[in-house]
């Protein structure tokens, strides 16, 4: 047998191949498939580096697509100040789980992004009031495009209002989601009354240090909780997440580096306390109901399940192509 091509996936490449509606289909697909058993998810590795860390997250399908992914990305925050450099690099090896053969090594930025956004939609589809027209997007990075963008695809957002540390940060970020999604987009100085006055909250930061309470919340609101993914970030105050409905994407990692991980720490909570995993919402597995006033955190780590489920569409679309790098390996 001839060993396979394996595909060289640059982000330009990626970008052209993938429309956000097709990650959030892709990534409401894995959600189901793992609460019925259909994919295999083991623990992530988290490697510290002086000013950041490494993840390594894998997934495969147990059934349907004969595909694994494993991700390598490395997570520094400082990088764009002090070197200009993103702060989310790495690469998505995906592989043939029938034979070990490596199909595509893939840039792991865009699918990172987006399938993270992607994971806020499938949340928001099924927590959010469907009739939620405000929001507050805190961290007016990349990611908080994508959030912006991903809930735009799922709710009748109206008006938006958007927080960062840098002001002048806010403003632009402000002017260009205005003119990509048309909706009313306002940078503002003090993120609580905006929270107060939302539907939704997105908090989408590096912050190591909890800054939204239950104070800045009203009844009834869907909390998208996207940037703890390691031990020491939080943006949640332990006791809102202890008040609140929480939904993880996986329960143990939530447990291990999510805001979760704070409020057990407290000893607020128990992982008894959680409603459900959102695969199980997704599946229907989860008979959980919400109440009008319940408010609603989705603990969002990012599992390699969405890792795994684009990069596999984005391997048979750009295989298809034909206009891929490819090297042998083997």
């Amino acid at each position: 047998m001839n060993a396979p091509e394996t595909l060289i996936l640059r982000r330009e490449d990626i970008a052209g191949t993938m429309a956000l509606a097709d990650y959030i289909e892709a990534v409401e697909l894995a959600f189901g498939q793992l609460a019925d058993g259909g994919m295999s998810v083991p623990p992530v590795v988290h490697i510290p580096a002086a000013g950041g860390a490494f993840h390594v997250k894998s997934a495969g399908f147990a059934s349907g697509p004969p595909y694994l992914a494993v991700k390598v990305n490395g997570n520094f925050p400082g990088n764009p100040a002090a070197t200009g450099l993103p702060t989310i690099q790495g690469a998505i090896l995906l592989c043939d789980s029938r034979n070990g053969s490596l199909l595509a090594v893939v840039d792991s930025a865009e699918v990172t992004a987006m399938r993270t956004g992607a994971a806020t939609a499938v949340a928001a589809k099924y927590l959010a009031r469907q009739n939620s027209e405000t929001a507050t997007v805190i961290g007016c990075g990349i990611q908080g495009r994508v959030q912006l963008l991903s809930l735009a695809e799922v709710l009748p957002l109206k008006m938006v209002r958007v927080f960062d540390l840098d002001r002048r940060r806010a403003d632009a970020f402000a002017g260009l989601m205005r003119d990509e999604t048309g909706l009313e987009v306002l940078p503002v100085d003090d993120f609580a009354n905006a929270t107060r006055a939302s539907d939704v909250i997105v908090t989408c930061t590096s912050s190591r240090r909890a800054f939204l309470t239950g104070e800045h919340v009203a009844p009834g609101t869907f909390i998208a909780a996207v940037g703890a993914d390691n031990h020491d970030k939080q943006e949640l105050a332990p006791e809102l997440v202890a008040g609140s409905r929480v939904v993880v994407d996986l329960l143990d990692q939530c447990a291990g580096i999510g805001e979760l991980h704070h409020a057990l720490e407290a000893e607020i909570m128990t992982k008894s306390d959680v409603a459900a995993e959102l695969g199980a919402v997704v599946a229907g597995v989860a008979q959980v109901k919400f109440g009008p006033n319940d408010v609603v955190v989705f603990d969002s780590t990012g599992s390699a399940i969405q890792d795994v489920a684009s990069a596999g569409i984005i391997y048979e679309r750009a295989k298809d192509g034909g206009a891929a790098l490819s090297v042998v390996f083997a």
